[in-house]
């Protein structure tokens, strides 16, 4: 890993800002964000192309006059790499690099190369690789039409398959390969999680957008010494260890990987079982850099993605982080969200954080009983994607389920006609 960092390309970047996508919830600095990943992937920035237009084209995603300044951009700078803040589809990658005579590479391309840098876990290395073949499958090109049987000839007859079948049919197979390895692991985490409820150990997942300071405050909790870096995904491989310090109860933390605004479909799939990690977790600490001037966008980002997987209704603990580079005062924060200001790095407001979840991993929570309608079938679905029901029994028209729920969720839940709290009490004597 280390040495694929010391590996350096020269890098022309490009970014267009499309009106038809500009949003009031689009990032500030998506610039600076776009560069610290080029950086992040090995890329010495040898300049940068920036410009409007309404949308991208269907043949060079750029106009043609904005290519051929970029062209000329090449040639006064001899970058050999053309790096795109934007998702390319295939044809407009090859188009661009046979218009450019470089190599191209999109956003996704980009990510995954960072991935592909940073991930140290068999795990992890499989989850990246299965990302990248599976955004590769889509760009195979016929490169090797020199082997092509199907033209026939003396020696070469026959129906045979072009090498870009074969290329396309040995990604498959290998696709397919990782995918039983990664559901074997996925078993693995289920038995893990089943051991970890009967120990009766909290799961305390620390979410958050990339190089927030996830890893620093998971240090803090635990007395670990996880690597840690100010730079974008750092940390890949998902870390639980249990902690060791006084004044929390038995808890166990779970180190994420950083989330990223419009991260690569291909990454939430082979990423999802260790994603999937954070739906069984009890409380989520949501690590936010209050210093960045994105952070209200960043926040917006996280919560996107956690709708997305399904973890939406964990509780949550807002962890307002690097609060010694700020002036609260001067902060506009909506005075009711549950937050915590700490800075991991210099260990302020540490304890206050050690109470907080100590406070709702005992009173944030509703340990009992409750009943549904058996028709309800989509509700009790999600109570057992959320990883809260301990307990379930069936009786006539009614399920039955001990749960242990945010009483956030459980405000919510107890709005919905046919679910109701039953005293333990008489659901025994009921049962006698």
């Amino acid at each position: 890993m280390q040495d694929r960092e010391k590996f350096t390309q020269k890098a022309l970047l490009v970014q267009i800002e499309l009106f038809s996508l500009k949003t009031k919830n689009s990032t500030i600095n998506s610039s600076e964000e776009f560069r610290e990943l080029a950086i992040s992937s090995g890329a010495t920035i040898y300049g940068e192309v920036l410009g409007k237009q309404d949308r991208p084209t269907a043949k060079l995603y750029l106009k043609k006059g904005k290519a051929e300044e970029v062209k000329e951009k090449l040639l006064t700078t001899c970058a050999e790499l053309v790096i795109f803040n934007h998702d390319l589809s295939p044809s407009q990658e090859r188009n661009l690099e046979k218009f450019f005579g470089v190599r191209v590479l999109d956003r996704t391309g980009l990510i995954l190369d960072i991935f592909a840098s940073r991930a140290s876990s068999h795990i992890g290395k499989l989850q990246v690789e299965l990302a990248q073949l599976q955004h590769l499958s889509t760009r195979l090109v016929r490169g090797w039409s020199h082997l092509e049987r199907q033209k026939g000839g003396i020696g070469l007859r026959g129906p045979g398959e072009t090498q870009l079948e074969t290329d396309r049919r040995l990604i498959g197979h290998r696709i397919k390969s990782i995918k039983k390895r990664l559901d074997k692991s996925h078993n693995q985490r289920e038995v893990n999680r089943y051991s970890r409820k009967k120990s009766k150990n909290n799961l305390v997942a620390l979410i958050g957008y990339t190089n927030a300071g996830k890893t620093t405050l998971f240090n803090q909790l635990t007395g670990d010494l996880q690597y840690t870096a100010d730079k974008p995904f750092a940390t890949l491989d998902a870390t639980t260890r249990k902690n060791t310090t006084p004044g929390i109860d038995s808890i166990l933390f779970s180190d994420t990987v950083g989330f990223i605004s419009d991260l690569p479909t291909q990454l939430i799939e082979s990423f999802k079982g260790t994603l999937d990690e954070l739906r069984s977790a009890d409380l989520l600490l949501h690590i936010v850099d209050i210093s960045d001037p994105d952070s209200n966008f960043k926040i917006t980002e996280v919560n996107k993605l956690l709708r997305d997987i399904n973890a939406d209704l964990i509780p949550q603990i807002r962890v307002n982080n690097k609060s010694d580079l700020v002036n609260i005062d001067e902060l506009k924060i909506p005075s009711d969200d549950p937050q915590i200001w700490v800075s991991a790095e210099i260990n302020q407001g540490i304890d206050d954080l050690k109470e907080a979840i100590n406070n709702h991993l005992s009173d944030g929570i509703y340990k009992g009983w409750i009943s549904i309608n058996s028709s309800m079938g989509k509700l009790r679905a999600r109570l057992f994607a959320l990883g809260c029901v301990q307990e379930e029994r069936t009786e006539a028209d009614l399920i039955y389920l001990s749960v242990n729920l945010g009483l956030k969720e459980m405000n919510d839940f107890i709005k919905l006609e046919g679910f109701n709290l039953i005293d333990e009490k008489e659901l025994f004597s009921a049962a006698g």
